[in-house]
């Protein structure tokens, strides 16, 4: 199978600039707009719709802005067909720290980012960049 590697490169860096930048409007460019956010937090289930999520990104400081370092590492890509495709990565708005486990889908000849699942943990020294 030819892989879509490159495209999908593009999307995960897409979503990465938009988060640091805390631009909603790029942001929801790259997340379908049937996506969900999952978390787990204090043993239950957190959840919020693509559009929720980006009124949160709206509404607070960009981590640009605020002149916080990016920590972005790509973890794993893995398409396991022609329009499916999973990737794991690393990023943070400090002192925030998140694993991210994307699932991007080719809708319309684009990959999107159809479901986040995510983990999250505190830290007050972050990594050495």
């Amino acid at each position: 199978m030819q892989t879509d590697r490159p495209e999908i490169e593009a999307a995960v860096q897409l979503y990465l600039d938009a988060l640091h930048e805390g631009d909603a409007d790029k942001l929801a460019t790259v997340f379908h707009e049937t996506c969900a956010l999952t978390w787990e937090q204090d043993g239950k289930i957190g959840r919020w719709t693509r559009d929720q999520w980006l009124d949160v990104v709206r509404k607070r400081p960009s981590p640009k802005r605020e002149g916080l370092p990016r920590h972005d590492e790509v973890l794993q890509i893995d398409q396991s067909s022609p329009g499916s495709a999973f990737v794991k990565l690393r990023c943070a708005i400090p002192p925030r720290f998140f694993t991210d486990y994307l699932s991007l889908l080719k809708i319309d000849g684009r990959w999107q980012i159809a479901q986040k699942v995510f983990a999250t943990r505190l830290d007050a020294a972050a990594p050495a960049a």
